[in-house]
Formats: structure tokens, C-alpha cells, sequence
């Protein structure tokens, strides 16, 4: 069995989105090597730093924060899906990566994963057109993640993509880093933090080629 860990490590120069956030700060309050008793740090990042979960609240007032993320949607089978084209992902597009019709959760494998090696913000990242987050609804797909920090195109006016899949309850995993993984179908565990009342929060993301019987 291969494990893979999908999650971005957090660190501080890590890409936010837009680059308008700082990035993780861990500040140790107590260190051995002063004499303490122990070592210990506190831990200060945004919730949609690094690999996260977007839960329906981000976008919709009322609807379900991280902490009421049914377990069954972020444990299960699913599928990487590989697109290489150069524009963002769209509904025909989905159709020609022939996405498997009984597919209930779906990872976006795209050329974003280059970005992560460098600290500055991409701007030009990939992501949904409104008509492939439609599509992902209609197949009765219940979790969807892209491996930059959006998954929708930067700054998208009216936030369409989120919009689509937030209000079909769909959740969404952001920040991804999916570059060694080949495409194909998985078994997946992703664990946000249990954060009451949060809209989005960090999660840890692994998939592995085991699947249940």
C-alpha cells in the first residue's frame, strides 16, 4: 500500500491567497534550552491557510460550519482526476477526463501544483468554471478539491463556483498539493480541524491506494 500525504506543509512563507494574508506563525513561549520545564508554542494562522476545507458558511450565512461536516463525506473513496489543459476547468472538460459516473468525491490534479514551489502568491492558477461546478452538483458529487489555494479562478466576481458547490452542500478542499500522485482512483481521509462555528479550517490530507472491498 502507498500512502500519500497531500497536505501542504505549513511554514512561514507559505503562498496565502492573494498574498494579502501572513503566512503561519509559531512562536515558542517556552524552550528548554532557557531553562524551562518544557518546550511550548502557540500556533497563529487563518483558517484557509495552506491545505483547508471550505465548509457552506464561508459563503452562505447559516449553513453548515466545519464542525457539522458529516464524517462520511471527508472519509471514502475518490478519484484524482488529471487536467491538462491550459484554461480553467470546464464542464466538457470533466466529460473528456471521463470522470467515472458513480465518482462521489473528486480531486483536480492541474499545472498549479508548479506553483508551490515558489513563496509568491500565483494569480494565474486554474480552477472551475461555473458551467464544471454545475456539472460536479449533477453527478451528485459530494466533496471536490483543486491543488492551489482557490477553486475558482482569482478574484471571480460574485464568487460563482463557490456559490454552486457551497450551496449544494458540496465540500470543497483547497490547497492541495497533489504533484506525486497519479491519477486514479484512491481512498481518502480529510481531516479538518474541529473548529465550532468556523467557516473553513487547516485540514491533514491523505490518500492511499487501498481500497475497501
Amino acid at each position: 500500500m502507498t500512502i500519500y500525504d497531500v497536505t501542504v506543509p505549513l511554514r512561514p512563507g507559505i503562498p496565502t491567497y492573494g498574498g494579502d494574508e501572513p503566512g503561519p506563525m509559531l512562536e515558542y513561549t517556552s524552550l528548554l534550552s532557557r531553562g524551562d520545564s518544557s518546550n511550548l508554542s502557540t500556533l497563529s494562522l487563518g483558517s484557509h491557510t495552506g491545505t483547508h476545507v471550505d465548509a457552506p458558511h464561508h459563503f452562505i450565512d447559516g449553513r453548515a460550519t466545519v464542525d457539522a461536516l458529516a464524517l462520511d463525506v471527508l472519509l471514502g473513496p475518490v478519484h484524482v482526476v488529471e487536467h491538462l489543459g491550459s484554461g480553467h476547468i470546464t464542464a466538457a472538460g470533466i466529460a473528456a477526463a471521463s470522470v467515472p459516473a458513480d465518482a462521489r468525491r473528486v480531486l483536480f490534479k492541474t499545472s498549479n501544483g508548479a506553483a508551490w514551489e515558489r513563496d509568491q502568491f500565483h494569480e494565474g492558477f486554474l480552477g472551475l468554471e461555473p458551467d464544471a461546478a454545475q456539472n460536479v452538483v449533477d453527478r451528485g458529487v459530494v466533496l471536490v478539491g483543486i491543488d492551489y489555494l482557490s477553486i475558482e479562478r482569482f478574484h471571480a466576481p460574485g464568487h460563482p463556483v463557490h456559490m454552486i458547490l457551497l450551496g449544494a452542500g458540496v465540500v470543497i478542499v483547497e490547497g492541495l498539493d497533489l504533484r506525486s500522485v497519479p491519477p486514479g482512483r484512491y481512498s481518502m481521509c480529510c481531516a479538518p480541524l474541529n473548529v465550532v462555528g468556523a467557516e473553513g479550517a487547516p485540514a491533514r490530507v491523505f490518500l492511499w491506494d487501498e481500497l475497501p472491498a
